[in-house]
């Protein structure tokens, strides 16, 4: 598969980048930003969705559409995974590791991402969720990834194991309609499981997904480097390409949709920057370009 490795290698090298990177300072830019810390995920902040939440090694950052970036977490500890609450704009969640060593377990904010505290230290933990989903349409529903694939349906107070990850995971997205259905964007494709991620099949073969994504009436988005954005419906998983996507260099490392407008996208490109469609993925915006 011609590639597999560059993704691959392109993903190991921005883990090791973020490992050794300074804080940010109080107010920066997205490129300040890029040469700063690792970007580990994004969103469309709930309550002005023209700004976009952050998750970084170094705390939960907020872009401006001019560029601006500031940070938003009291801590800052390594976001790994990160999800914002479908509806409730103060409520956000996430897992990684403390700025002083270990791992965080499952941790929820009810003030927008200031303060931060452990609901849970998740099966066998503390856990630290690389890849972690909050159910778009019901917030007691999560999924995350701790070397097997582990679940809660109590808001993340309890988490039982449910099976092994697919190999190579890179993200997790849940159905809008059915919390058993789970779909994984890996290194060698697209996965879905519809038994509560205790067996997987594959959407996409032989091309690695980089991020998956659904909004709340069951349109499913992708992207895969070679192929581009990739948008299909629960109902009828037949992928079409909407755009070869924003970066020169062919890679989206991260997608969210806006689960208000099913064409809005923001994503993080494989040279960092940030950017937003209105067109479903058709064409982009860097934040802070005119």
């Amino acid at each position: 598969m011609a590639h597999r490795p560059t993704i691959v290698t392109l993903l190991s090298g921005l883990l090791a980048l973020g490992a050794a990177m300074p804080a940010l300072a109080q107010s920066a830019s997205v490129a300040d930003l890029a040469g700063s810390t690792h970007i580990h995920g994004l969103s469309f902040d709930r309550a002005d969705p023209s700004r976009v939440l952050v998750a970084t090694h170094h705390g939960l950052m907020r872009a401006a559409p001019d560029g601006t970036v500031t940070p938003v977490s009291d801590l800052q500890d390594d976001f790994m995974g990160f999800s914002p609450h479908p509806t409730d704009a103060t409520v956000l969640f996430a897992s990684g590791h403390p700025r002083t060593g270990g791992n965080l377990g499952f941790i929820k904010s009810t003030d927008s991402g200031k303060t931060w505290t452990q609901i849970s230290p998740g099966a066998e933990g503390p856990v630290d969720f690389h890849q972690l989903a909050v159910s778009p349409t019901d917030a007691n529903v999560f999924y995350g990834s701790y070397g097997n694939v582990q679940t809660s349906r109590d808001g993340g107070a309890t988490w039982t194991v449910t099976g092994a990850a697919p190999g190579g995971l890179i993200d997790l997205a849940i159905s809008p309609t059915d919390p058993e259905t789970v779909y994984a964007g890996t290194e060698a494709g697209l996965m879905v499981s519809r038994d509560g991620a205790k067996s997987w099949q594959a959407l996409i073969s032989d091309v690695p997904v980089t991020t998956v994504d659904l909004t709340t009436d069951g349109t499913i988005y992708a992207f895969a480097p070679g192929r581009g954005v990739l948008r299909a419906t629960e109902a009828a998983p037949n992928f079409e390409t909407i755009g070869q996507g924003p970066d020169a260099a062919g890679y989206i490392l991260h997608l969210a949709a806006d689960h208000k407008n099913k064409d809005r996208l923001v994503a993080i490109t494989g040279g960092k920057a940030i950017v937003v469609s209105a067109d479903a993925g058709a064409s982009w915006k860097a934040l802070g370009k005119d």
